[in-house]
């Protein structure tokens, strides 16, 4: 098990995080149902209703130290929001080149290699046997799952729509790693209310010079208000509170829970069968949590 209680409760906080990701297909595709709205429109309005929440939670639990920021970190915390922008553009147009099932598997599936990668490099974390062993056994349920539930027959792939979907990868782990840098430093409130609310502005600009739709029936609202404070405002709160005392890598592994809650709940709700790759998939996303959990924290990680 966990060495120190703190982990054991920063693993289930990671946890929760990428569950309440993995409900965002189902609520997107209910707003697509409306048809007068596209993707951009969509991932602007959850960071433009997430942003305000998070320095709503900062001024009552810091008060005037939710700005006491130093010039190099705000850097750093303007960069992260930048970055998440980044990924979520970037996503959205490689879908319309490569497709659903490719975008999102290569989104995926490359962030915790490349975190790994960089985690090597720069910050000299070494990869213990366990942690290539949790890395692989997710990485496998991941391509089982999103491979079995795409139909990849039926999209167009393009060289431009896989190098997009790896660029947001790699938004994606720059975002995890500048946070991870600074989860020691400030509340998990302060980093993400500059971060959200510099990608909120950023997409703004990218929605505004496309097709920024801002009309919608009462029901898209209240779906809008629950993207932007569960999956994003508390699912990125706690994700930035999980890693604390969780590595990068060990933490971008984790979040590979999204796209099995995304499979079980289409499953649930839309009766789309998993077949017996999907359910071997989630089988080695599972065997990959509980050894995340029931090995030793030192196991996983060890500097050079």
């Amino acid at each position: 098990m966990f060495s120190q209680p703190s982990s054991r409760r920063d693993f289930l906080l990671v946890v929760c995080a990428s569950i309440s990701w993995g409900t965002v297909g189902i609520a997107n595709q209910a707003m697509y149902t409306y048809g007068a709205t596209n993707a951009l429109s969509l991932t602007f309005l959850r960071l433009a209703i997430a942003a305000p929440l998070f320095f709503l939670v900062g001024w009552i639990r810091l008060g005037r130290r939710l700005f006491h920021i130093k010039p190099r970190d705000l850097c750093v915390m303007m960069l992260m929001g930048s970055l998440i922008a980044l990924s979520q553009a970037c996503y959205i147009a490689a879908i319309a080149s490569a497709g659903v099932g490719v975008s999102t598997l290569i989104a995926i599936c490359a962030a915790p290699v490349i975190i790994a990668v960089c985690s090597t490099l720069i910050t000299r974390e070494r990869l213990t046997l366990m942690t290539l062993i949790a890395l692989v056994a997710a990485l496998s349920g991941t391509i089982l799952l999103i491979g079995t539930r795409s139909h990849a027959g039926k999209e167009a792939v393009s060289l431009v729509g896989i190098g997009l979907a790896f660029l947001s990868a790699c938004g994606y782990a720059g975002f995890i790693l500048c946070g991870r840098l600074l989860t020691n430093k400030y509340h998990p409130v302060q980093i993400s209310a500059v971060a959200f609310g510099t990608g909120a502005l950023m997409l703004l600009v990218c929605a505004s010079a496309t097709d920024l739709v801002l009309v919608y029936p009462a029901w898209g609202w209240l779906i809008l208000l629950y993207l932007g404070s569960i999956p994003t405002a508390l699912g990125y709160g706690l994700f930035q509170m999980g890693i604390r005392s969780l590595s990068a890598t060990v933490a971008s592994i984790v979040t590979m829970c999204e796209p099995l809650t995304a499979a079980l709940l289409a499953w649930l709700l839309f009766r789309e069968e998993l077949g017996s790759l999907g359910l071997l998939g989630a089988g080695f996303l599972l065997g990959a949590m509980a050894l995340i959990l029931l090995v030793p924290t030192k196991s996983f990680t060890k500097e050079g």
